[in-house]
């Protein structure tokens, strides 16, 4: 396998680091990341992605685009209110970077599509909106023995881990938070976010 003159040019950066080098960039198209949620979190994440060549991103949002989205939410615009989330992500991340294929699922992440939903992929990458999908997530990614990288934010704040929770002297999410259950007024919507 080897990289396209398109692809030499646009990973140029990338290539020359030694730590990456073409086939770190290789490694990165032959990855399958699922990232779910593609709000305030996940529309720079998968632009991120989609920019650095990863090569398939399965992205899971079953919200639309709202005017209140659009402070944060780096993926939308005016023109795209009412559109469903991910089909708009994916055109986007589609016209950043044509070398990635992306497949939209309009959908939640429940606890009873979760595992079948992130089987196959590599890296999961949770940037959802409420506490119950953070655990369905990361339950279905120790069962399933993938890395989980979640992130969530708070009015002025954020969290970032990395988890290997399905390695046995590894934490997990909720080794680190807990099983918290949805509490209302802690929504973005309630408290606010930057």
């Amino acid at each position: 396998m080897t990289l396209s003159d398109s692809e030499l040019e646009r990973y140029q950066r990338h290539i020359v680091l030694r730590e990456v080098g073409g086939q770190g960039q290789l490694r990165l198209r032959g990855t399958k990341v699922a990232v779910i949620g593609a709000g305030g979190l996940g529309s720079p994440c998968l632009q991120y992605l989609a920019a650095a060549g990863v090569g398939a991103i399965s992205l899971f949002d079953d919200d639309a685009v709202s005017l209140g989205n659009l402070q944060r939410q780096t993926l939308f615009a005016t023109s795209d209110l009412g559109r469903p989330k991910a089909e708009v992500a994916a055109a986007r991340l589609e016209a950043l970077n044509p070398h990635v294929a992306v497949t939209a699922h309009r959908l939640r992440v429940t606890a009873d599509n979760a595992r079948a939903l992130l089987a196959g992929h590599d890296v999961i990458a949770d940037g959802c909106d409420n506490f119950a999908t953070r655990a369905i997530v990361n339950r279905a990614a120790v069962r399933l023995g993938i890395p989980l990288v979640s992130a969530a934010l708070g009015a002025f704040e954020g969290q970032l881990g990395v988890f290997a929770g399905h390695l046995a002297d590894a934490p997990c999410h909720a080794c680190f938070a807990g099983e918290p259950a949805d509490l209302p007024g802690t929504s973005c919507a309630d408290t606010g976010v930057l």
